[in-house]
C-alpha cells in the first residue's frame, strides 16, 4: 500500500503545481478537474472517506501495537516493524487527505478568478467602447 500512496502523493503535488502557475498545462488540468468532478455523483468524497476510514483503521492499529508492548514492557521486533509501517501508512493517508483538499480548493479558486478575469476584461472593452462614442 505504500508504493500505492507514495504514487498518489506525487501525482497530488504534480496537480497543486499545475494549479498554481499559470501556464499552458493549467488550462488541460482545470478542464480535466472539471470533467472529473461534473456529474460524477459523490465518487470523490466516497474515495476520500473510504481513505479516511482506512486511516482510522491504521491508528487503531498502532494505539493498539502500543498499548500491547506497553503492557509487556518490551517491544517485539515484529510489533516495531508493524508499528513503523502503520505509521508511514497513516501520515502518507493523512498527507493524501490534505492535498487532495488542497486540489479541491485551488480548483474552485482559479476557476473563479479566471471567471473574474473573463469578466472585468468583458466589461473593461465595453467602457472603453461606450467612451470613444
Amino acid at each position: 500500500m505504500t508504493p500505492l500512496l507514495c504514487i498518489l502523493l506525487a501525482i497530488e503535488i504534480n496537480v497543486i503545481m499545475l494549479l498554481s502557475f499559470r501556464t499552458p498545462l493549467r488550462s488541460l488540468a482545470m478542464f480535466v478537474l472539471d470533467r472529473f468532478k461534473e456529474g460524477r455523483g459523490p465518487i470523490m468524497s466516497t474515495v476520500s472517506v473510504t481513505l479516511f476510514l482506512v486511516l482510522l483503521s491504521s491508528l487503531y492499529s498502532i494505539f493498539r501495537i502500543q498499548k500491547r508492548s506497553m503492557e509487556t514492557g518490551t517491544v517485539n521486533q515484529t510489533d516495531h516493524v508493524l508499528l513503523a509501517n502503520h505509521i508511514l501508512d497513516a501520515s502518507l493517508m493523512g498527507f493524501c487527505l490534505f492535498l487532495g483538499l488542497m486540489i479541491d480548493r485551488l480548483h474552485y479558486y482559479v476557476k473563479r478568478f479566471d471567471y473574474s478575469e473573463s469578466v472585468k476584461s468583458f466589461t473593461a472593452k465595453e467602457s472603453y467602447v461606450t467612451e470613444s462614442d
